[in-house]
């Protein structure tokens, strides 16, 4: 049975850092993209980050480019999703997703591209 849990969320003033973890079980996860997506009150769920299979490829919402870093560590099952300087804009509740495959460019932010996921970790930018 497939299992994604996240990690990390919290309250965090603006400018501040976050770092999100996506612990999986019961799949291997080298065989998995990944993804981060959110969803913010009142907003449709949008792709944040994506990692994949092979680590060559990795791909940034316009939004969160050069303030947000996925990584992935493969032996360890995890996922990771660095946030700095983070806005107010950027609350919403955080979610990882595994897809058995490859995702490209103009497929990764599509949330029904993926197969499995987790049940979110909210994350609050405010002073």
């Amino acid at each position: 049975q497939l299992q994604l849990v996240e990690s990390g969320g919290g309250l965090v003033q603006p400018g501040g850092s976050l770092r999100l973890s996506c612990a999986v079980s019961g799949f291997n996860l080298g065989s998995y993209g990944m993804g981060w997506f959110r969803q913010a009150p009142g907003k449709e769920r949008e792709g944040v980050s994506y990692i994949s299979r092979s680590l060559l490829s990795t791909y940034y919402a316009e939004s969160v480019k050069g303030r947000f870093t996925i990584s992935r560590d493969n032996a360890k099952n995890t996922v990771s999703l660095q946030m700095n300087s983070l806005k107010p804009e950027d609350t919403a509740v955080y979610y990882c997703a595994a897809v058995a495959g490859h995702l490209y460019s103009s497929t990764w932010s599509k949330s029904y591209n993926y197969n499995s996921w987790g049940q979110g970790t909210q994350v609050t930018v405010s002073s």
